[in-house]
This record gives structure tokens, C-alpha cells and sequence, in this order.
């Protein structure tokens, strides 16, 4: 039998946010967002601890009283002007234990346990193959332009159906598995040369805005075999 990884679950929320007031403890599935992700991680048994990082006293007391450790943030590390991105997890991997960080958005509300049972299970012998980390990913076969026009397929004649064209890859946020010194090295949670978890649409859901929120508690409860069609194999 592998020996089990130490792997310290990161869920990163902060007080403020742009788009959706208090966005991390939404309403969701009878609870709310922050709660729904620690239930999530608490079924995983390949994770060592799950620890909430915020700079909200009250996010914090509810995911102490959730069996969650908790990890205080300064201000500057939340404000999204004073310190970088970069800046910010470097701070937060340098702050909780464990060898390896799985950095769980609750934001991704739709990454199930069995998710990340099966991305833990892939990332041992993703790091042995050469990979620096693990991210899940989301697949698009979309018309795409920029100024200049399309970027992935031409007018005209060439025209090929979407099936066809070349995948693009959406990074989803939802699972970012990296070693942890790595990611103080890096000042970044994934490196150049991740191992590519590709995801369904329904699993990669994040929520940024009212939208996002709606449309992951419309899929909450939808039959899983639909989101495992690919749509790209659709008539």
C-alpha cells in the first residue's frame, strides 16, 4: 500500500469581494459556501488537515466551530492592492504545515470528494513523470478571436466544426496541487509544467458573480451522467 502523502488543504477566502457580496459564505446546498467546501474536504481521507487563511474573524470562528484550523491574514494580504498575488500565497505556504498544498477554492463548490480523491490519486505518479504540480482544467472547443481576428481556425473554406479544432485549456481553480516549499519558491500555486486534471463543465464551475451562484445551485442536484456527456460528441 502507498504511503499517504501529507497533504494540508488550503480553502483561501477574504471579507471583501468585487462582484458578489460576501461571496464565500453565499448561500449554497442548506449551508454556504465556506462550510459546504470544509464538509467537502473533511470526506477526503488523503488529506492530512484542511485550514481556512482569511483576514474575517467571523470565516475564521466558523471554520474553527466547522473542525477546520484556522490561519489569520493581515489586511495587506486580502486587500488585492498592497501585496501581489504572488505575495499572497507565498505568505499563505509559508504559514500552514504539510509537505504538499492542495489549494480548494470554495468557490468551486461542484468539486466533489471523489474529485479530489482521484486528482490526489493521479499526482504522485504526476510528479514522478516530471509534472511540477497538478491543476484541474477545463477543456474548450470554441470559436475564438482577439483584435486581429480568429486565433483558432480559419474563415472560409477551412472552416472545421468546433469538434475539431484544437483544445484550449481553461484553468478552473478548483484543484491546484502543488509541493508546498515549491509554492513559496514559486510565489505561486502551480508551476510551468503542471499535470493537466481535466474536468467537466459542471465540476469547474467557479463563482465570481450572482450568475456563477445561480447557475451552480441549478447544478447542484442535476443527474451527474449528464454532465459526463462530451458535448463535443453531440449530434
Amino acid at each position: 500500500m502507498m504511503e499517504k502523502m501529507d497533504i494540508t488543504a488550503v480553502i483561501p477566502v477574504r471579507e471583501g469581494s468585487r462582484r458578489l457580496k460576501n461571496k464565500n459564505v453565499a448561500p449554497f446546498a442548506g449551508t454556504n459556501l465556506l462550510l459546504n467546501k470544509i464538509e467537502q474536504l473533511k470526506k477526503v481521507d488523503e488529506i492530512s488537515r484542511i485550514v481556512v487563511s482569511s483576514d474575517s474573524d467571523m470565516m475564521l470562528s466558523m471554520a474553527k466551530s466547522a473542525g477546520a484550523l484556522t490561519h489569520k491574514r493581515a489586511p495587506e494580504y486580502c486587500d488585492e492592492k498592497t501585496k501581489t498575488f504572488g505575495e499572497v500565497v507565498r505568505h499563505v505556504a509559508e504559514s500552514v504545515g504539510g509537505e504538499h498544498i492542495l489549494w480548494a477554492t470554495c468557490t468551486s463548490p461542484l468539486v466533489f470528494p471523489k474529485t479530489y480523491r482521484a486528482a490526489i490519486a493521479e499526482y504522485p505518479k504526476a510528479l514522478n513523470d516530471g509534472f511540477d504540480s497538478l491543476v484541474s482544467f477545463e477543456v474548450i472547443k470554441r470559436y475564438l478571436w482577439d483584435e486581429k481576428g480568429p486565433v483558432n481556425y480559419e474563415l472560409g473554406l477551412k472552416h472545421v466544426p468546433s469538434q475539431q479544432l484544437p483544445n484550449l485549456y481553461i484553468v478552473t481553480d478548483g484543484i491546484l496541487l502543488a509541493p508546498r516549499k515549491k509554492m513559496i519558491e514559486w510565489a505561486y500555486f502551480h508551476g510551468r509544467n503542471p499535470y493537466r486534471f481535466i474536468i467537466d463543465k459542471r465540476t469547474a464551475i467557479d463563482i465570481d458573480d450572482g450568475l456563477d451562484l445561480a447557475v451552480a445551485r441549478a447544478w447542484l442536484d442535476m443527474d451527474e451522467s449528464v454532465s459526463q456527456i462530451d458535448p463535443y460528441c453531440v449530434g
